[in-house]
């Protein structure tokens, strides 16, 4: 066995989503300990682009780790987790098991008990069966997180999961309030824009499913396969195919696509033109 397979538990390939997170880590350290030295002009901009690495993050790097973790060693992936909840502001493990459920729900509908599987669902807070508008959902879903009822429902079949949520969140709250300490000025200009990153990353998650058909496994999710926003956001786009085999690795969705498409096309898996996080303006569909 090679060093590169020891290393990395599915492919060396995986190096760019571990150095995508890295990367992250830095520009977040540089803009807020920059925030006196950099001039508004050129701040303001890099704090948008922070906003948009934050929806980036948990839907690229942060999403493809909770899949498919991309180190051998169990130790490596606690500290890469940790750097995850730390870049993106709440608790990877957290995410890793409401992402899990959105998986069993499949954005469900609302079922006989009132309510939906899958807690990211957007017909949860909808009305008379169709899906909730896409501005509560994207400016309402970050105050919408149940920590509790997550804990004790991973705790139940995880319970050593289940401590690391509350440690992650623990050490974002206690990092960042030692940032609050260090630069209250800095960390509350920040305070706007990382609430928008998480917006931008609900917004994401609406398109990725607004117009699919939850009672079609293969049309689960909605498509795009625009190469910029795929090349940047490790195939995120391919979201149907996602859906349909979650499994499967960033590396190989073009390869899963490809054996699939006859099927996709009979069952009019919804396909759009550009990327997820344009939202309706991306909305003009081709199946």
């Amino acid at each position: 066995m090679s060093s590169r397979q020891s290393f990395f538990a599915h492919t060396a390939w995986d190096a760019i989503p571990a150095l995508m997170g890295l990367g992250h880590a830095v520009f977040l350290a540089a803009i807020f300990f920059g925030f006196h030295s950099i001039p508004w002009v050129v701040w303001i901009p890099l704090a948008l682009v922070y906003s948009i690495s934050i929806s980036w993050s948990i839907n690229s790097t942060s999403h493809n780790f909770i899949h498919n973790a991309f180190f051998r060693s169990p130790v490596l992936n606690r500290i890469y987790s940790v750097l995850l909840s730390v870049t993106d502001g709440f608790s990877q493990e957290f995410y890793h098991h409401v992402h899990l459920r959105h998986h069993v729900g499949n954005m469900d509908r609302i079922g006989a008990n009132g309510t939906t599987i899958d807690p990211l669902s957007i017909y949860r807070h909808g009305k008379d069966g169709k899906p909730e508008s896409p501005w509560t959902y994207t400016f309402y879903s970050y105050f919408r997180d149940d920590i509790g009822e997550v804990y004790k429902r991973t705790k139940e079949k995880f319970p050593e999961k289940a401590k690391w949520i509350w440690r992650e969140i623990y050490i974002v709250v206690g990092l960042y309030l030692m940032c609050l300490i260090y630069d209250w000025r800095a960390f509350l200009a920040l305070v706007p824009f990382y609430y928008l990153g998480h917006s931008l990353s609900s917004l994401n998650g609406y398109y990725e499913h607004f117009k699919g058909n939850p009672d079609a496994p293969i049309a689960w999710g909605v498509s795009t396969y625009n190469k910029i926003y795929n090349w940047t956001w490790l195939y995120n786009g391919y979201h149907a195919e996602h859906h349909y085999r979650p499994k499967a690795h960033w590396t190989k969705m073009v390869e899963l696509r490809d054996s699939i498409v006859a099927d996709q096309r009979a069952a009019g898996v919804h396909v759009m033109p550009y990327c997820h996080e344009i939202g309706r303006a991306s909305c003009r569909e081709r199946v």
